[in-house]
């Protein structure tokens, strides 16, 4: 399998250093696993938004290729810690800082150490398309206009 070469610039000395550099966990993994860029621990508490450096920065340079941030399902699932915006996008044509937005969802603080693995980066191919307005559409579905649970739940 040809992986593509993503450029890495380190933005903050402690990655590579003190904080590894982003990797994936497993060899069947999906997703590199973003770090808090951090020297001390970050406390979160419940209900509140915080902006978690990672340290790097991209430059993926294909337009055809999208980095996309999504949560940690541990984090959440355990402790309510999820991203803020619930996925992030990383465009081909981006090339500061990855920002983490982390909020907390649960009923007690969560404390983020340096280091520790808040987020997942995977790249995804885009197919970029042209709107093309019309009046009416050339083909009609069963669907139709039907939307938020139209086709039912089971």
């Amino acid at each position: 399998m040809n992986r593509p070469k993503i450029e890495t610039k380190i933005m903050n000395p402690l990655i590579g250093s003190t904080i590894p550099l982003p990797s994936y966990a497993t060899d069947g993994a999906a997703a590199l696993d973003l770090r808090a860029c951090l020297e001390n621990p970050r406390t979160v508490q419940p209900g509140e938004t915080v902006l978690i450096p990672s340290g790097i920065a991209i430059s993926i340079h294909d337009p055809g290729l999208v980095a996309l941030l999504v949560p940690r399902s541990g984090l959440g699932i355990k402790h309510g810690i999820v991203l803020a915006n619930t996925v992030g996008v990383i465009d081909s044509d981006y090339q500061g800082e990855i920002g983490i937005g982390i909020v907390n969802r649960g009923a007690a603080p969560y404390t983020i150490e340096p280091g520790e693995r808040i987020c997942q980066m995977m790249f995804v191919p885009v197919l970029q398309a042209d709107l093309s307005v019309v009046a009416e559409f050339s083909k009609e579905t069963d669907r139709g206009t039907g939307g938020f649970g139209s086709t039912g739940s089971h």
